[in-house]
């Protein structure tokens, strides 16, 4: 990972993040910050990068968006994204709208994603797109299936293979690639984040949803996710060819969605596995943020974004 040999980042303001677990609230109250501002919002979402992946992700629709909005509609479904290339898009966007007077509002779902836009993170080569190495693996995995991947990867790196689940063949790999391409440690790596200086002036704001509020909102969600058109939205993914992209593993809401119309359980079913996968996501996001002392927590119980914008307002003014 490596830091210290990235130049110094100025900005006329620092960028506001705005971050918490999903359906605590995030886009609509960074959405009110960056229209009380004059601001524009940058999204950190890894799912909200793809095309046509709109409602099980989310994203705003465009007649919903007050202010503008990036980070959307990056890439087609399929296509290779990756936190390396979040960055360099994201810094991009923070010099654009601080050069045009305006100031960036980060809202983030994917805590990876916000740290690579923030912090002083260099990224090793393995993370470009074209990767011998990565193929070699990928094809292994297609092979051999998971647990002999990981089964590989426990030979030579105990300690990453003892914090990555069998199942998460893409971090695996990522792991498998490290040793290869720059003879370290998934696990040494993953030991470091904690202690990269920040780059990128920022100041950060996080949404607390008590778990009980939280799991009722969720439901809602999915719920009103469903009724939006999800289920046709992925058919229509699935009729233009992306059915790698839907079935991928951190595509919640899309993967069940595609067991369902494969008649492999009742859209009941996929619909409970959607909403309790997002819950489970929810908490990753909790644990992600928990330790970073830099975020000032707002109690977003009501759900009212008026109230937190002005909260967060009030904060920067202080």
């Amino acid at each position: 990972m490596g830091s210290g040999h990235s130049t110094e980042f100025s900005l006329t303001h620092p960028v506001i993040c705005v971050v918490g677990p999903t359906a605590s609230g995030k886009t609509d109250v960074a959405q009110l910050v960056a229209q009380r501002l004059g601001g524009e919002v940058v999204s950190a979402d890894s799912m909200q990068v793809y095309r046509g992946m709109d409602i099980g992700t989310g994203k705003l629709l465009p007649q919903e968006r007050i202010v503008p909005h990036h980070g959307f509609d990056l890439v087609d479904p399929g296509e290779p994204y990756s936190a390396s290339l979040f960055q360099e898009y994201a810094r991009a966007c923070f010099k654009d709208i601080d050069a045009r007077g305006a100031r960036s509002v980060l809202a983030g779902g994917t805590g990876f994603y916000v740290r690579a836009a923030i912090d002083d993170y260099n990224f090793p080569q393995g993370e470009q797109v074209d990767n011998p190495v990565r193929d070699k693996w990928n094809s292994y995995l297609a092979a051999n299936g998971a647990s002999a991947l990981w089964d590989r990867l426990n030979e030579r790196d105990p300690e990453s293979a003892a914090i990555i689940h069998p199942n998460n063949s893409k971090r695996v790999i990522r792991a498998l690639e490290m040793i290869e391409l720059e003879g370290m440690s998934y696990a040494r790596q993953h030991e470091g984040l904690a202690a990269l200086r920040q780059l990128v002036p920022a100041v950060f704001f996080g949404l607390a949803v008590v778990p009980e509020i939280l799991k009722a909102r969720i439901d809602k969600r999915v719920d009103r996710m469903v009724e939006s058109g999800l289920i046709d939205e992925v058919q229509g993914l699935l009729d233009a060819g992306f059915e790698r992209a839907c079935t991928a593993r951190d595509a919640i809401g899309y993967k069940e969605v595609v067991a369902a119309l494969r008649g492999e359980c009742s859209m009941g079913d996929a619909i409970d596995a959607i909403k309790l996968a997002t819950r489970r996501y929810a908490k990753r996001q909790r644990t992600w943020w928990r330790g970073d002392a830099r975020i000032h927590w707002i109690d977003a119980d009501d759900g009212d974004a008026n109230r937190i914008a002005d909260k967060i307002l009030q904060s920067l003014d202080a």
